[in-house]
């Protein structure tokens, strides 16, 4: 470069930009069932955060933490919150105008299911056998699209901290039936030998939708963050990584 003064700009602006301090961002889950979150440390949920890690996007990383669904709720709803929220859909927390929050796409879709026992299978085709029949629901979640049908069923609702707990359940016998995302009640049944033993029906609902939510406040992190999320369903990487979860 010809003009030293230019030359030596450029220098510096490459040594700051070099030296920005990295800025850890939390994001926050309250998902601990399989195939989001394994007991070993792995899952879909981690896999996303290294992979956004590795796309070194600027100055930000990315920390997986678990966090109680009722709990994450009230520090968005009081605005404590200090991170984003990964997995989470508008319905859920009253923002189906996407007006309180900051929305990535969907990067991952899923539907409820009904599991029950092979040997005595429920059936949401058959309303005179749902009557009276307790269901498992995990505590403190919605179910956007089913929750109407659920009242109408007349079944005995039984909550349960999570969805394996539920599924547990069922197979000891102390529940007839349970509401689960599908994703997770297959992964469930491939992974303890169980696809013989259980009997599994899609729910006819809209699909649930795994997004990122933002505060306001994390918008510069967010606005790194949304276009990959954008280009997941095209990249091959992640397909491959999605592929060992199915």
């Amino acid at each position: 470069m010809k003009n030293p003064v230019a030359a030596l700009a450029v220098l510096c602006a490459l040594l700051l930009a070099n030296s920005a301090p990295a800025q850890e961002v939390t994001v926050y889950t309250s998902a601990s069932f399989a195939p989001l979150m394994l007991a070993d440390g792995r899952g879909m949920y981690p896999d996303l955060i290294d992979y956004l890690n590795e796309r070194k996007l600027g100055t930000f990383t990315f920390r997986l933490r678990y966090m109680p669904r009722k709990r994450l709720q009230v520090k968005l709803e009081d605005g404590s919150i200090d991170g984003m929220v990964i997995g989470m859909m508008p319905e859920w927390f009253d923002d189906v105008e996407q007006k309180k929050y900051l929305w990535s796409v969907p990067f991952a879709t899923d539907r409820y299911a009904l599991v029950s026992l092979a040997a005595k299978p429920v059936s949401p085709d058959a309303p005179a056998g749902l009557v009276g029949a307790s269901v498992g629901i995990t505590r403190g979640y919605h179910y956007p699209g089913i929750d109407a049908w659920l009242d109408s069923s007349r079944m005995l609702r039984s909550e349960g901290p999570s969805d394996e707990k539920n599924l547990e359940k069922l197979l000891l016998g102390r529940l007839d039936c349970v509401v689960v995302a599908e994703s997770m009640a297959r992964y469930f049944m491939r992974a303890n030998g169980m696809t013989a033993r259980l009997h599994l029906v899609t729910l006819a609902s809209a699909p649930t939708e795994r997004r990122m939510l933002a505060p306001r406040s994390q918008a510069a992190a967010f606005d790194k963050v949304a276009p990959v999320l954008k280009k997941l369903k095209n990249d091959p990487a992640w397909q491959r990584i999605v592929a060992t979860y199915q």
